[in-house]
């Protein structure tokens, strides 16, 4: 199972994406359940080293945001048209079991 440390974002919009973009993070989304959508910012290095891997796309992975653990899946991905970078995930929360 993959695991990566996320954090909360306050920032949204155009702006704070292409701020975040410029220090190697990229924003997404963790929606579904019972609770509401969480914004995080996520490293890109760290995504795209991983994102190789198959089981990036079908496993459960685990996120860590703020030392609180979620288990999500892969829903969706936007990339940049041109360049090999990352502009969006969104997670789905799914139950670890």
């Amino acid at each position: 199972m993959l695991t990566f440390h996320a954090e909360t974002r306050k920032d949204q919009g155009t702006g704070a994406s292409r701020r975040l973009r410029l220090v190697n993070k990229f924003p997404a989304i963790i929606y579904g359940g019972n609770i509401k959508p969480v914004a995080i910012k996520l490293d890109q290095t760290i995504i795209m080293q991983s994102e190789s891997k198959k089981s990036f796309y079908h496993d459960i992975i685990t996120l860590i945001i703020n030392g609180h653990k979620t288990t999500v899946k892969v829903w969706a991905i936007q990339r940049h048209p041109f360049k090999l970078k990352l502009t969006h995930i969104d997670f789905l929360r799914v139950s670890p079991y």
